[in-house]
């Protein structure tokens, strides 16, 4: 990891090759030119997760390869800290957390992994996690910790969890001329690179600012684009499986005063039946999908792609926004919906330097018919 040219020059030039892929990729679509974001060079990736290797009984920080199952240790560059594309934040807290963990054994007893996840403004929570039960010895080391690191403190082992502080940071992005706060949980998804999910969030925005009508959202996670685009539609209907986001999704919309906008727990299967009619749910029983007006469907789904079913969902609807954090299930997935639909805008957002790994979005809108 430390042995990555981080220069801006060495940056784009793998950045251009990433792009000269995409467009090899990409050929056999009328694509307009993409838009390109990038991403800091360095100290990008707002969370992290290390294993914990210990040599001659001395901790390390350590992570795999790609294909390799033996980690290896990281190493303190004194230029860029132990982690590059880490954060600032993330760099600041490796050091007098590793110390403490090798000179404090309640702090690093059977300690076998450590998460960090951090804000632009600084804000941080440390997860430590074991392969032992945390008693009270352990919670008042941790809160020691918590006072020198100025950060909150998670302590995890096998049906057990144990908080300093609180376990989730308030992230504050801009875009487009406003502020937008989101609560991001220590166990929750969220979008590792903060400045290109700012560049993702604006962009979403320009491209629906004149759909008018309401929108449906599928996988919206913890509201990262929903309270951005509910100011460009009358009403909302957003839909999220997993609980930690919906929960997390709820508490941001209040925190941003959106009001238009109705959350439900269901799966993209589950929403494609309840529109198609196939049959009723009761999580749906306070909403009157009737009463909606769709004109839009924004989804940005897992690496897998849209499934058969949402694949027709959505290709229903006047608009589509796709978010893609892979360009081969995006590519695949377009090859249907360019069947009923032209692609005005194509970007590219580069959460993922010095990876094989690009976020596409496409701004899609249906052919009118000669």
């Amino acid at each position: 990891m430390n042995q990555i040219d981080y220069s801006t020059a060495n940056y784009q030039r793998q950045l251009d090759q990433k792009l000269a892929t995409l467009a090899e990729d990409f050929a056999g679509f009328d694509l307009p030119a993409p838009e390109v974001f990038t991403s800091p060079p360095q100290h990008f990736r707002m969370r992290a997760e290390f294993r914990i290797w210990r040599q001659d009984g001395i901790a390390h920080y350590a992570m795999n390869r790609p294909g390799e199952k033996c980690p290896y240790p990281l190493e303190a560059d004194p230029t860029h800290g132990y982690f590059p594309i880490g954060s600032i934040r993330i760099n600041q807290l490796m050091p007098p957390l590793l110390e403490a963990i090798n000179r404090n054994p309640q702090l690093g007893k059977l300690l076998f992994s450590v998460e960090f996840l951090t804000t632009l403004s600084g804000e941080a929570v440390v997860t430590l996690i074991y392969h032992r039960k945390l008693d009270e010895q352990w919670q008042q080391q941790a809160e020691r910790l918590n006072r020198s690191l100025n950060a909150h403190i998670v302590g995890r082992s096998r049906k057990q969890k144990r908080v300093v502080g609180q376990d989730f940071v308030t992230e504050t992005l801009a875009a487009n001329g406003r502020e937008y706060h989101y609560q991001q949980v220590e166990t929750g998804f969220t979008q590792p690179n903060a400045e290109v999910n700012r560049h993702m969030l604006a962009w979403a925005k320009q491209c629906s600012e004149k759909a008018g009508g309401d929108l449906l959202e599928l996988y919206c996670g913890n509201g990262n684009f929903t309270c951005v685009l509910a100011q460009n539609f009358n009403r909302v209907l957003a839909t999220e499986v997993a609980k930690v986001s919906v929960k997390s999704a709820q508490h941001n919309l209040a925190l941003n005063n959106i009001d238009n906008a109705e959350l439900v727990r269901m799966s993209s299967e589950e929403i494609s039946q309840a529109l198609s009619g196939v049959r009723p749910f009761r999580r749906l029983r306070e909403i009157d999908l009737e009463s909606y007006q769709f004109s839009t469907v924004f989804v940005d789904p897992p690496r897998a792609g849209l499934d058969e079913s949402t694949l027709e969902l959505v290709s229903g609807f006047d608009a589509i926004l796709y978010i893609s954090c892979n360009p081969q299930t995006l590519g695949n997935n377009l090859n249907k919906l360019t069947q009923t639909h032209i692609i005005e805008r194509f970007a590219v957002f580069d959460q993922f330097p010095y990876t094989p790994h690009l976020e596409c979005g496409a701004w899609l809108t249906r052919k009118v018919a000669r």
